[in-house]
């Protein structure tokens, strides 16, 4: 049994947003917001609980690119049903020697939202959002919110139009 999400205009619900993540959005009316248990964050739970398929769904996860002794970090955006090619189409697409997920804390630490909830809105000025081709296709997906207890239904094209999103084939399928 599927429960529906009542979505709304995120300015409306700005409580429901991790802080960066209201800045990003004020202002982008097609924005919309929905409480959730936060126990059902994680995509699969949520598609499963919610009646909304993996299709339906981005993850955004957080990539620790080296080179150097340097670290920099990026956000990357698939489609549920896929997985982002970090070892291969990012770390090349970085310039990295190295890419890997960053560390949970490193994450959180940085982008100011919670684990399970990071989104590509509200993340810190200069980071590279790699938008996977299936993302930006869709008419609108569900992405994180920065919080564990909501989402947002956005449409593909604002995810690729986000400042230092670049659109590519970045999943492997």
């Amino acid at each position: 049994m599927s429960v529906s999400l009542n979505w709304v205009d995120a300015g409306e619900q700005e409580h429901l947003m991790a802080a960066p993540v209201r800045e990003a959005v004020r202002g982008h009316a097609e924005v919309r917001v929905a409480p959730i248990d936060p126990e059902l964050a994680d995509t699969a739970a949520f598609c499963a609980h919610y009646g909304l398929t993996l299709e339906t769904s981005a993850n955004c996860v957080v990539v620790a690119a080296k080179r150097g002794g340097e670290t920099t970090y990026a956000a990357c955006m698939v489609l549920a049903t896929d997985r982002a090619d970090v070892n291969g189409v990012v770390r090349r697409h970085l310039g990295a020697r190295k890419a890997s997920f960053a560390p949970m804390a490193e994450a959180t630490g940085s982008t100011g939202m919670e684990y399970g909830g990071i989104t590509p809105f509200g993340l810190p000025e200069g980071w590279p959002i790699l938008v996977d081709e299936a993302v930006a296709a869709t008419p609108n997906v569900v992405v994180g919110s920065g919080l564990r207890r909501s989402k947002l239904w956005v449409p593909g094209k604002l995810v690729a139009s986000l400042p230092g999103a670049e659109v590519i084939a970045l999943a492997q399928r």
